[in-house]
This record gives C-alpha cells, sequence and structure tokens, in this order.
C-alpha cells in the first residue's frame, strides 16, 4: 500500500507542477521570436532545384537599410510596393531563354504584417527582372 500511495502522490505533484508551469505561459504572439524591430527579411537564393545545397542568403533590415548588397534599393522597391514583392514592377529587361532556376524565398515582416514568398524562377534574369534588387545578393 505504501508503494501505491507514493506513486498517486508522485503523480499528483507532476500533474500540478504542469498545471502551474502552463498556466505561466503567454501566447505566441504576445512576443516576436525574432527579437527585430521594423521591416525585415531573410532573403535566401537557391540554384537548381529546392533540394540543392548551393543556397545564399542574406538578413535586410530596412530601418535604416543595411545587411544587403543592395540594401538601400531593395527597400525603397518593397516600401513602393507595400511589402509585396509580386507588386514590384518588372523591368524592361529582355532575359535569355536560358533554364537555369533558382529559387527565392523571403520570409519576415513587413509594417507588422508576416512575410512568406516562394518563387521559382526559370533563370536569375528573370528573378532579377521580377524582383528588381530585393533578391540581388551578389555585390
Amino acid at each position: 500500500m505504501t508503494h501505491t500511495y507514493r506513486t498517486s502522490a508522485l503523480r499528483g505533484a507532476l500533474l500540478a507542477a504542469t498545471v502551474l508551469l502552463g498556466a505561466g505561459q503567454t501566447p505566441a504572439q504576445a512576443a516576436p521570436r525574432h527579437g527585430l524591430r521594423g521591416d525585415w527579411l531573410h532573403l535566401t537564393v537557391t540554384r537548381g532545384d529546392s533540394r540543392s545545397s548551393d543556397t545564399r542568403g542574406t538578413l535586410l533590415l530596412c530601418d535604416p537599410p543595411q545587411g544587403h548588397a543592395h540594401a538601400a534599393e531593395a527597400c525603397a522597391e518593397l516600401a513602393a510596393a507595400g511589402g509585396d514583392i509580386d507588386a514590384i514592377p518588372a523591368g524592361s529587361v529582355f532575359c535569355p531563354m536560358i533554364y537555369a532556376p533558382v529559387t527565392a524565398h523571403a520570409r519576415g515582416e513587413w509594417k507588422g504584417r508576416q512575410v512568406d514568398y516562394t518563387r521559382t524562377f526559370s533563370n536569375r534574369c528573370v528573378l532579377g527582372a521580377r524582383t528588381g534588387d530585393v533578391f540581388a545578393l551578389d555585390g
């Protein structure tokens, strides 16, 4: 009987501890996970298919513009498009019809709104023509 009593007491103590720990937690939205303020995007460009290991990336900060080879231009384009990468006007560039796919991914926050963008383009030229300086990660 002593063994049964100790097991029940231990289970009760564990349950009480779990309830107390759970009660002290706040919702995930209460504090940002990333700790960044202002408009920011983590940008990556992957050459080839999505399983490729040839990925380049950077963190674009826009308050003030930094962390990117063309930060000022990229932030200005994003500001003009309201943070919507698809709304950046396409450039008047003639790109070769060579299939060398690249996948662009952006994740972050713009004016308090979450951004999650992923598109695959037929080549780097088309990527640049459609997204301006946002994914121009090379200096």
